[in-house]
């Protein structure tokens, strides 16, 4: 259900101003609460999606006066009188606490990395398709990924920063244990699925590309997080398994076949990421935070595009 209610803890004294926004952003309804201590209210106003982002922007000005001051965002799975929605999009605001969720390292996400990539393996040492699916739906490499897309979108140097290093951790943690178990496995067996993922096309290149793109649309729409894990994980932790098994084994062009193919697919889900949330309108609140942001944006474009090039090339 696209229809969220903004649950708003504000002084009394900002009722009016409360109001004539709800009015102004066409909110479904807009209605005062229960009083509260130190001359604050609770209000309600129940929004559609498509002017909601401005309507939580302009929010916050009026607020910014309060320290008390707050707003929930909470999901509506259904109302009566039944309203037409336009196309859910998530605010900037719900996008990043999930996008930081994603990118967050810790024992959770290490365990879940060690898990899919055990998975992984043993779906392409048995070339059994199935399993190696599991292993998609188990990935957690998707999360660091998109967040440096939205990072650099929003010129968060913080988020940034968290996503490289959980994205790092966790390609670390999925390479060397496929290297360890290609070591004591000692040779190549004969796997469809394995070998699959020791070369690159351009196919490679435009699944990567689809990938992310479903990705960041199924997250800016509010869908399952686990239809976006299968879409682009797909195109991250197979590759890197068959990168570390194979230089466990010593097959090192082998090896790089695989690196060749893992590169091409992050860069592509970087890329294809940004852009995708440019395009639906994800940037700083604030007019000089656009402007801060502006060059991590120019840049991320021109770095991943530059990358992509590259890796063409060589695949060329």
């Amino acid at each position: 259900m696209a229809l969220k209610l903004l649950q708003i803890t504000a002084p009394i004294a900002a009722e009016a101003k409360l109001k004539n926004l709800a009015a102004k952003y066409e909110a479904v309804s807009f209605h005062k609460g229960v009083l509260l201590e130190d001359d604050h209210a609770l209000f309600f106003l129940l929004t559609s999606p498509a002017r909601r982002q401005r309507l939580i922007d302009e929010l916050q000005d009026v607020l910014l006066t309060s320290k008390k001051a707050r707003v929930n965002i909470l999901s509506v799975d259904a109302t009566l009188p039944a309203v037409e929605l336009d196309n859910a999009v998530d605010t900037r605001e719900e996008l990043y606490q999930k996008m930081d969720r994603g990118a967050k390292l810790d024992g959770t996400y290490i365990t879940l990395v060690t898990l899919s990539t055990i998975v992984a393996l043993i779906g392409l040492l048995q070339d059994n398709v199935a399993v190696v699916v599991g292993a998609m739906v188990i990935a957690p490499l998707l999360g660091p990924n998109l967040a440096l897309a939205l990072g650099t979108s929003l010129g968060d140097k913080e988020l940034m920063k968290k996503s490289i290093l959980t994205a790092v951790a966790g390609l670390s943690v999925a390479l060397l244990l496929s290297a360890f178990t290609g070591y004591l496995w000692g040779e190549v067996p004969a796997s469809h699925e394995l070998m699959s993922r020791t070369s690159v096309g351009y196919d490679g290149v435009a699944l990567a590309i689809a990938s992310g793109v479903a990705g960041v649309l199924s997250l800016t729409s509010g869908l399952s997080m686990t239809l976006v894990g299968v879409m682009v994980a797909v195109a991250l932790l197979p590759p890197t398994a068959t990168f570390g098994f194979m230089i466990g084994v010593g097959q090192m062009k082998p090896a790089l076949g695989a690196l060749l193919l893992l590169s091409v697919n992050i860069v592509c889900v970087n890329l294809s990421g940004l852009l995708v949330l440019m395009t639906k309108g994800f940037r700083p609140r604030l007019w000089f935070e656009r402007k801060m942001a502006k060059p991590f944006i120019l840049s991320g474009i021109a770095v991943w595009t530059v990358l992509l090039f590259a890796l063409m090339a060589v695949i060329f």
